[in-house]
């Protein structure tokens, strides 16, 4: 019972990707399963209710790597090889992310679990913030709002470059996703103490020749 759960998922999740969510109906993933619709309705009632499963499972990884922060040291190689992880997970599950705001609006449960994953993220950054101030990597910000501003762009950035990937036709692979990863930590590069520039430019040496 469990197996064919887990195998529904992944086929689902294997077919939103290709077509997208809209175009995937009930009868296509059992076509593709080689079972009756009416055997998958007895697991999923409706494809809402696998795309309900499919986020749920994407972000249970989220969630645990969030609550770990505290646990592990910050360094730019650790938050970079972090970004890299959601990264990739997030492209597991490119289907829900290309198509984000419309899937919000078809399911309040995963709506109002993405917003508090949002407040989780905000104060994960302000964690990070804080972590290399004290580290004197990274300067005290000038006015109130500004790290609030600078957090808003980077979570903005996470959500979004998936979709402009699709968008502009970039293949997403290992190189692309280390491109990607650069451009979001390089975000916080102006706001970098002298001794957090020297440290920050040992992980990507490259990009500074």
């Amino acid at each position: 019972m469990k197996n064919r759960r887990t195998n529904i998922l992944s086929v689902s999740r294997k077919l939103f990707n290709k077509q997208g969510f809209s175009n995937v109906t009930i009868r296509m993933i059992a076509q593709e399963l080689r079972i009756s619709s009416g055997n998958l309705n007895y697991h999923f009632k409706r494809r809402e209710d696998i795309l309900e499963a499919l986020y749920f499972e994407m972000v249970s990884e989220f969630d645990s790597r969030v609550k770990q922060l505290d646990e592990r040291e910050i360094t730019f190689k650790t938050v970079k090889e972090d970004i890299k992880l959601s990264m990739q997970k997030m492209v597991e599950y490119q289907f829900f992310w290309t198509d984000l705001y419309n899937l919000l609006q078809l399911n309040n449960k995963i709506k109002l679990h993405f917003e508090k994953i949002y407040e989780n993220r905000f104060k994960g950054y302000q964690f990070l913030f804080s972590t290399l101030i004290e580290k004197q990597y990274l300067q005290s910000f000038e006015f109130i709002n500004e790290s609030q501003f600078l957090i808003e762009r980077m979570i903005g950035f996470s959500n979004t470059w998936i979709y402009n990937s699709h968008l502009y036709q970039k293949e997403i692979n290992q190189n692309y996703i280390e491109l990607q990863s650069n451009n979001l930590l390089f975000m916080i590069y102006p706001y970098l103490t002298n001794l957090g520039k020297i440290e920050y430019k040992k992980l990507i040496p490259d990009c500074f020749v």
